[in-house]
This record gives C-alpha cells, sequence and structure tokens, in this order.
C-alpha cells in the first residue's frame, strides 16, 4: 500500500523545525547528520533518501561545515532564499548565544561541573543516534557489493591511513564516474531503484518530482549572490580595521577565520588540527589547555562542533583586548568569527546548489554522486568509530560501563520502538547529572 503524500510545510511550520533542531543538533556533523535524517527524510517526509544524499554530497566537497551547509540546502529547496537563510542562521543561532554564556562563566569562574555531567550523559546518547543512522543510511545506500566495497575501502583509507578527506572523495568520484559508463547496473541506481521507495515513502521532495523552479541557475543570480555574500562577509571585518586599525586582534581574526572558511575541507575534525596550532602557537590567542576546554564547551552545546572557533575569538579578543573593555572585546571577537566562519556557507550553498540541482538528471553526476555517498558512508562510519571510542573508553582503554548502558538502551529503544531524538537526548543528559552526583564525579 502507499503511503499518503507528504505535505509542504508552511513557512511557519519549518521556522519552527529549524529552531527546534538548532536546539537537539547535538554530537558535531555525525550526529547532525543523523537527526536530521531521521527528522526530514523518515519522520517529516519533507525530503526523499536519494535526494538528501544527493545534497549531502555536495556539501561534503564543500569548505567549513557539511550539516550547516545540509541545513541550508534542504531550507533553501523548500523555501526559497529566505528558507536556506533561516535554515542555516537558526543551525547556528542557538548556539551561538549559548556558547557565549559559557564562555563567559569559564573566563569568570572557571569549568562547571553540572555542564560537564550533563554532556557525560549526552554522549553516549549521541553515539547511539550516530550507529542508528549509519546503519540505517548503509542500508539504503550500499545496494551492492561495489558500493560496500568503496564504502569499505573509504573507511579503511580514512581511519587507517589518515588519507585527506577531498583525496577519498575524488577517488570515488572518479570509480563511480567510470563505472556508470562501464558497470551502469551497479552505479545508476535511482532510475532502477527507487520505484519501490516511492511506493512505501513519498516525500515533499521525491526523488520523481523536478527541481522547484527557484533552483534554476542564471548568470544574473549568480552574480547577485556573489555580490552580496562578499558585501555581507568582509563589511564587518572592513568597519573594524577602520575604527580599531588592522593590526589591532579582532580584525586579524576575521581575516584569519576568513581565509579559514575558504580552504578547510572536511569537516570540523579536519578543522581542528590546523586551526589549534595556528590560534596558539602561530597566534598566541589562548593556550593549548584552553583550546582542550573550549572544545569541551562546544561540545556541550547544539550546532555545529566548529562553533569551538567562536571561543578562540572570544578567549583572543578577551586576552588581548587592544584597549576595549575585555568584555565588549570578546564579545565582538565571538561575533566576527562566528559570521566569517559561516556567512561563506551560504554562498557555497546559493551559488552551487542551482547547478547540482540541475545535474540531478546527468548520469554521469547520477553514478559519480552514487559512488561518492557510499565513500561518504565510509567517512561517517569513520567518525562515529572515532567519537564511540572516546565515548566507550575514555582513558587508559578501560571500558565506561556507564556510557556503553546508555548507549545500548538509547540504541536499542530508537531502534524498536522508535523512541525520539528529543526525549533520548534529555534524558540521557538528566541521567549524567544523576550518576555524577550518585558517584561523587
Amino acid at each position: 500500500m502507499s503511503e499518503p503524500s507528504a505535505r509542504h510545510p508552511a513557512f511557519r511550520e519549518a521556522l519552527r523545525f529549524w529552531l527546534k533542531l538548532g536546539f537537539i543538533s547535538f554530537g558535531g556533523p555525525t550526529g547532525q547528520i543523523a537527526i536530521m535524517h531521521t527528522e526530514l527524510v523518515e519522520k517529516r517526509r519533507w525530503i526523499s533518501e536519494a535526494r538528501f544524499l544527493h545534497a549531502l554530497n555536495y556539501c561534503m566537497l564543500l569548505p567549513g561545515p557539511e550539516a550547516t551547509q545540509l541545513a541550508t540546502y534542504i531550507g533553501w529547496l523548500l523555501h526559497r532564499t529566505r528558507g536556506g537563510i533561516v535554515a542555516g542562521a537558526l543551525f547556528v543561532l542557538p548556539s551561538a548565544v549559548i556558547l557565549w554564556t559559557l564562555s563567559f562563566i569559564y573566563v569568570s569562574f572557571g569549568t562547571i561541573p553540572w555542564i560537564a555531567a550533563v554532556f557525560y550523559g549526552l554522549k553516549p546518547a549521541v553515539l547511539a543516534i550516530v550507529a542508528a543512522a549509519v546503519i540505517r543510511i548503509g542500508k539504503r545506500a550500499l545496494k551492492n557489493e561495489c558500493l560496500w566495497s568503496i564504502a569499505g575501502l573509504s573507511f579503511v583509507a580514512f581511519y587507517f591511513f589518515n588519507a585527506p578527506f577531498p583525496l577519498i572523495l575524488a577517488t570515488a568520484g572518479l570509480v563511480g564516474f567510470f563505472g556508470g559508463r562501464w558497470w551502469p547496473a551497479k552505479f545508476l541506481l535511482n532510475s532502477h531503484n527507487n520505484a519501490k521507495d516511492r511506493t512505501t515513502a513519498a516525500a515533499v521532495l521525491d526523488d520523481a518530482s523536478e527541481s522547484p523552479a527557484h533552483t534554476a541557475p542564471s548568470l544574473k543570480r549568480a552574480l547577485k549572490v556573489c555580490a552580496v555574500s562578499c558585501v555581507l562577509w568582509w563589511t564587518p571585518v572592513l568597519l573594524l580595521a577602520l575604527w580599531l586599525g588592522s593590526s589591532h586582534t579582532l580584525v586579524r581574526e576575521g581575516i584569519f577565520f576568513s581565509k579559514a572558511a575558504m580552504v578547510t575541507f572536511g569537516g570540523a575534525y579536519a578543522v581542528l588540527p590546523y586551526v589549534s596550532q595556528q590560534a596558539v602557537e602561530n597566534q598566541g590567542w589562548l593556550t593549548a589547555p584552553q583550546m582542550l576546554d573550549g572544545l569541551g564547551l562546544a561540545e556541550t552545546t547544539p550546532g555545529p562542533l566548529i562553533m569551538v572557533l567562536q571561543f578562540v575569538g572570544f578567549m583572543g579578543a578577551w586576552q588581548h583586548p587592544g584597549g576595549l573593555p575585555p568584555l565588549l572585546a570578546a564579545t565582538l571577537g565571538a561575533a566576527i568569527t562566528t559570521w566569517t566562519t559561516f556567512v561563506p556557507c551560504f554562498l557555497w550553498i546559493f551559488l552551487g546548489a542551482p547547478h547540482i540541482e540541475q545535474m540531478r538528471r546527468n548520469t554521469g553526476i547520477a553514478s559519480t554522486l552514487t559512488a561518492v555517498t557510499a565513500a561518504v558512508v565510509g567517512v561517517v562510519l569513520n567518525l562515529a568509530v572515532w567519537f564511540g571510542i572516546h565515548v566507550l573508553f575514555p582513558t587508559s582503554g578501560a571500558i565506561d560501563w556507564f556510557a556503553a548502558a546508555v548507549s545500548a538502551v538509547a540504541f536499542v529503544g530508537m531502534a524498536r520502538w522508535n523512541w525520539g531524538v528529543i526525549p533520548v537526548i534529555a534524558g540521557a543528559g538528566i541521567l549524567g547529572v544523576i550518576y555524577r552526583v550518585l558517584v561523587g564525579g
């Protein structure tokens, strides 16, 4: 029996969802992609599996935080430019406000035990969410032995040999392109396999429907996007330079994080080592222990893990205010860092996504992205394993039985009884506080 077609959400309904997502998107890129997949593909059916993965593949190829860009892409598909702006901004804004508050508490009072306790409970719940999503996406994306092999080899290359992320995706793309020509049955899957999927779970943006009219690319639109985005991106940096001088910490932060936004491929886990080295050793904005504390604070907040850059901007300006009151300098430092990190995300999506949508019917692109999807599954599995090791074996290789128990219960509950993301996250956070109180940790 076919399910009834999903209803296109009104803008106000989507606005409420994107706001909610901004508060529940824990777990770094893997957790956030998992949550969006559960909410958008499975529950609300606003977008089909194939189109979700098509958008994700493009976002994984871009510099910057892929989960933020994925939300922006889907918001743009549903409600044009304003939908993309709202989706991307609300994905970041709750985390920015929360992290600013935690940063101020950190510089004023030091680390806060109850926050650490909440996150102690959250991490194993996020691990369960990620594991469930990897299994679901893997089952749907890896249709045959060729794609399973690409996913497996990508995992091995990334996890054991630390192969560059762009190289993995480029190699997979080449395999898919030529595989689509020489062995189309293994790489051109959408045209053959999606008929069954459409009869069981029709989506608002399904595999058969044409891209919305507003997604059509044009030179006029591209020039307008570039002009508006660049003006918005650089105007705050130029105003700070005119006010404080080009050598001020705030200006140097704006320039540095603008450069990072253009060259940091591979998501937060690839970006952080580079930023840490530059911010600690070359710029001297904060110390290595402070950087680690900032990463912990960023992990306790929803939103992209790359929000740790806001903490770097806050601390750099707090400790080097350059004649401004420290709190004002730190607030401006956090703001300019967040602005220059995330504004480029909108440029990449609004400029490139129309062409990606146009290429959906191209068989060469389709087979290429099919292989890239398989590679992405392997990369996401790598991040899930990395995250799982740090959650379940935090010190000296000894297993954390509390984390293991919470992860197992959450995973079974979501897989068998369809527990929602919000109850799982809330319950795990409460359990973390209770456990730390009982054991005195």
